[in-house]
């Protein structure tokens, strides 16, 4: 059986502890301010990204990492004999995926398998870790693909933004709904489902009482969610994402519970101190 080497994109937002202890590569998208071109997570770190976004009084742009990218990032692993894997950004998101799928085609037939995670953050994250856990029990490269893509239906991604302030500059509301949502104090819950953002909740009140909503989530369907890992994640926020993790670990019996940070493309989307919730159900 052949060797496998597991790809993903800079929104998978897994801890560097995790990247480097399981071998996983990572190509990353870009952040655009005017003339000026990061790679999210390689140039820019999310508190960079939030000071540069109060000096140009705007929000940057994102742009997908491209062909000729994922074509470089392969070439060197499948030159040395590995199969590759690659968990990407929701293609309804970014057509990160369908650079990628661009680039695997310029190889064998059979080489690489790209797989289009249907979410964003370590909703991907999830599934590339699931992918290793494949790897260490010896599966196949197909095999591994074909459970993973069965996999994406299972994955619940839900997260709190603090301010609406991000979604109203990247044009995603209008500036009456962000004045009268900062008036009432309203913080959006976002649910990713069929690979889009959507709002599953307008929860009004203190912050505590937002997290506390979040956890709830959780809590109402613990009976059919996987107790193998569950992943917090946020973007300058880990004072919620610590009282979460201590809220969970009293109530809910999980194996492992994962705090990551968000990086620069999931955080120019949704802004500081937003606080998500990844699981599986079983």
């Amino acid at each position: 059986m052949g060797k496998i080497k597991i790809f993903a994109d800079s929104t998978c937002d897994l801890t560097p502890e995790l990247i480097k202890e399981n071998d996983i590569s990572i190509v990353p998208l870009y952040v655009v301010f005017d003339e000026e071109t990061y790679r999210d997570g390689v140039d820019i770190t999310p508190e960079e990204l939030y000071k540069k976004v109060d000096e140009y009084g705007k929000l940057p742009k994102t742009a997908a990492a491209s062909p000729a990218d994922f074509q470089k990032a392969f070439e060197p692993y499948i030159n040395e004999g590995y199969d590759i894997l690659y968990i990407g950004i929701s293609s309804k998101l970014s057509s990160t995926i369908q650079n990628a799928m661009i680039a695997a085609n310029q190889f064998p037939e059979g080489r690489i398998e790209v797989v289009d995670s249907l979410n964003l953050s370590t909703g991907i994250g999830f599934l590339v870790m699931k992918a290793v856990d494949y790897v260490k029990e010896g599966l196949s490269l197909k095999e591994i693909a074909a459970k993973i893509r069965e996999k994406v239906k299972k994955i619940e991604t839900r997260f709190v933004v603090d301010t609406l302030e991000y979604l109203y500059k990247g044009g995603r509301c209008s500036g009456l709904q962000n004045f009268v949502a900062s008036m009432l104090k309203i913080r959006p819950m976002i649910k990713v489902e069929d690979g889009k953002m959507g709002v599953a909740e307008k929860i009004r009140g203190r912050r505590e009482r937002v997290l506390k909503r979040l956890l709830d989530v959780v809590l109402k369907n613990k009976d059919v969610v996987d107790g193998e890992r569950l992943f917090i994640t946020h973007s300058l926020g880990e004072e919620g994402a610590k009282y979460i993790k201590e809220e969970l670990e009293k109530t809910i019996n999980i194996k492992d519970i994962i705090i990551t940070d968000a990086g620069c493309v999931i955080s120019c989307h949704c802004g500081p101190k937003t606080v998500g919730i990844i699981y599986s159900t079983k």
